[in-house]
């Protein structure tokens, strides 16, 4: 199965209504809805509730090796149906089956998250950045990861934060406590939703704490690390506070511009306003493509089976000496912006004409 967005199994075209108690607690990366009957708020509850913990041998089975392809068919299928298959939701707090040994994509870049969320860590002489900090128990694994990497957490500087939902800022209290030297930053509006999902979660099955905010920066803003530059990108859509980095990886001799993405689904849509948004953020995101000096070449995802993150590595290691380097593929990344818009434009369209 090619993936080459997530629009490819988040636009649902049949709208319908869910309550949490009919849907157990849809993914925010690829959970859809055209109608908005679910406000933000609900679908951060439903979801939240519908992550069962556990460490089941038959959930670890499920996607044994964490294939891109059969993960988002079972996606698709939520999308298309508004009910999160209960195999699905095991499986997405399943500990064993989350489990992703550390591995290196670029020479100062190592993969520390889980299957189903990213988390990455850019090296420096100056000292780390992590982007993103999983949550709940994953966040034990990302410092076993680091453990295993040989990483002082001291040596740790910053957090960058793609935005606020649980999967990807649930682990910073944890990590604050861990990391004696590292900043948390974000926008000022992923900060507050942050702390707006966080308080709302402590009335549900699965409560979460958030962080006080540390740094707060804005579009075009840079942080100056060790010979890097890590540059925020606000790119509403996905929420209001998302935010997308830009920084350097290097390849041998070369040095390539990268991109996290700081949210890819449309499904926390409130707004036609919100879609809007979104396909502006995705023409900023194609203008970094496509520029003419430090183009972005290379996509480190926040969600790995969005395009084929297991796949890729399997490549990366089997490359051989003289071989281009798998994650540098701009035509990949222009085909995968291309149907981000696409889909937004429909559900625009749609959502306009009701």
């Amino acid at each position: 199965m090619s993936i080459t967005s997530i629009s490819d199994f988040a636009v649902s075209r049949k709208p319908f209504s869910l309550t949490c108690s009919q849907v157990p607690e849809p993914h925010p990366l690829v959970c859809n809805f055209t109608s908005m009957t679910l406000s933000m708020k609900r679908l951060g509850k439903c979801l939240l509730a519908s992550i069962v913990m556990t460490t089941t041998p038959a959930m670890a089975q499920l996607f044994e090796g964490c294939p891109s392809g059969p993960i988002a068919a079972k996606f698709q299928e939520f999308g298309r149906t508004g009910e999160m298959p209960s195999d699905l939701g095991q499986w997405l707090g399943n500990v064993d089956a989350q489990h992703i040994e550390p591995w290196s994509a670029f020479d100062n870049v190592d993969y520390v998250g889980i299957c189903w969320v990213s988390a990455w860590l850019i090296r420096t002489d100056a000292g780390h950045v992590l982007i993103d900090t999983l949550y709940g128990p994953f966040v034990d694994q990302l410092l076993e990861n680091l453990d295993t990497l040989d990483v002082d957490l001291a040596d740790i500087k910053y957090v960058l934060m793609t935005h606020g939902h649980f999967d990807h800022v649930g682990g910073a209290a944890t990590l604050k406590s861990r990391l004696p030297d590292a900043q948390f930053v974000m926008t000022q509006a992923g900060w507050d939703e942050a702390a707006r999902n966080a308080a709302e979660s402590q009335i549900g099955r699965r409560p979460w704490d958030m962080i006080q905010p540390e740094i707060v920066i804005s579009d075009g803003d840079t942080i100056e690390l060790g010979g890097n530059t890590f540059t925020a990108i606000e790119t509403p859509g996905h929420t209001w506070g998302t935010t997308s980095y830009t920084y350097d990886v290097e390849d041998e001799e070369n040095t390539y511009r990268a991109i996290t993405i700081g949210g890819l689904g449309l499904n926390a849509i409130e707004s036609p306003a919100q879609l809007e948004a979104y396909i502006q953020s995705v023409d900023k995101i194609l203008a970094e493509v496509t520029a003419e000096e430090m183009p972005v070449q290379v996509h480190l995802s926040n969600h790995g089976f969005s395009n084929g993150l297991t796949e890729n590595y399997q490549k990366l290691a089997a490359r051989q000496p003289g071989d281009e380097h798998v994650f540098v593929n701009p035509d990949a990344l222009l085909e995968q912006i291309s149907e981000l818009r696409k889909g937004a434009v429909e559900r625009l369209d749609t959502e306009l004409s009701r």
